[in-house]
């Protein structure tokens, strides 16, 4: 039985005619007759005839395949964020490779070698936790593959950018405490080396200094998941210096937070309120339910995929890099009211 896939000259051979015809009759071909035609998809159909994506990338010189590196799948806003970049990328006929670094920088690079290697037509990236070293993401780019950063970027590399306006957003999240009544705010954070965890950190800052509050370095923790924000509390519960009100960089080091004050007795928010960041299925479901900020992450990655798809149909034109910024929302629930 033969095993191999059916191809262009198969159909040519059983219909009896040559292999350019066939493949013109398939792409609807205005000089192929009706009835050629039909005998062609018919007899494809039939014969369950895929294209040949390789053979057809080659010769097209482009293989109509974007990649996609993100930190973390699981995250929820960085699967609204896929769901964005996957719709628009189907719309236009690519599909997507979507590779997972787990916040570290070794897998970030094996990442963007193994994309490399795949021959995708641009990529799409958030970088890890970790990473402090760009030379693999330079090296795409100086290689002259598209790359558009969204969320976590890289500063100052020349390169298109999604993100949103982190400081605004943690400025209106921790300008809502103060308004609810609360004077001693933490800042649960991320790491320093990520704009992202800087941008947020300055917002927060913003908002003490605006409104007369004086900022406690005791209060600002790095604490950016669920176990370093169940171990930030215990502490400062230890000193007996928790605040009345805790700004977290993420829903789920938000909920570890309420958690782990709600095991001490604490009540939320009459005590600590407490505000997220991303606006996950989390926030909606917890008790009390979570405040926090919606960064949109399904259009993030629209945008960010009308962006590469741009820069990879139109290679010609002039090259400016393009920055959107997207404005969170804060969305109010039980935990800071």
């Amino acid at each position: 039985m033969k095993n191999n896939p059916i191809t262009i000259k198969d159909i040519a051979r059983i219909l009896g005619i040559s292999p350019s015809t066939v493949s013109r009759a398939l792409k609807d071909h205005p000089d192929i007759s009706t009835e050629t035609k039909k005998a062609v998809n018919e007899l494809a159909v039939r014969l369950k005839y895929q294209p040949n994506a390789i053979a057809l990338s080659l010769k097209q010189s482009r293989s109509n395949t974007i990649g996609v590196i993100i930190p973390e799948i699981v995250h929820h806003f960085f699967s609204s964020v896929i769901s964005g970049i996957e719709d628009v990328a189907y719309n236009a006929g690519f599909t997507v490779m979507i590779c997972q670094s787990n916040e570290r920088y070794d897998r970030e690079v094996a990442n963007a070698k193994m994309l490399l290697s795949h021959r995708v037509d641009g990529v799409l990236v958030s970088i890890a936790k970790e990473s402090t070293n760009f030379d693999h993401l330079k090296l795409l780019k100086e290689g002259g593959m598209p790359l558009v950063f969204f969320d976590r970027i890289v500063p100052g590399m020349q390169a298109d950018h999604v993100v949103i306006d982190d400081e605004e957003a943690a400025y209106k999240a921790t300008k809502h405490l103060i308004e609810n009544g609360r004077k001693r705010i933490a800042h649960f954070s991320g790491p320093e080396h990520l704009m992202i965890g800087r941008n947020r950190k300055n917002g927060y800052l913003r908002a003490l200094s605006e409104a007369g509050l004086a900022v406690d370095p005791s209060l600002i923790i790095q604490a950016d998941n669920y176990e370093k924000a169940v171990v930030a509390v215990r502490r400062l519960a230890d000193l007996n210096n928790l605040p009345d009100g805790i700004f977290t960089t993420n829903d789920l080091t938000a909920v570890g937070a309420m958690q782990a004050l709600q095991k001490l007795g604490i009540e939320i928010p009459k005590q600590i309120a407490i505000i997220g960041f991303s606006d996950g299925r989390l926030s909606g479901i917890t008790n009390p339910t979570l405040s926090s900020v919606d960064q949109h992450g399904y259009e993030m990655g629209s945008i960010a995929t009308e962006i590469l798809l741009n820069r990879i149909l139109s290679p010609d034109e002039k090259y400016t890099p393009v920055t959107r910024v997207l404005e969170g929302q804060l969305v109010v629930r039980e935990s800071s009211i």
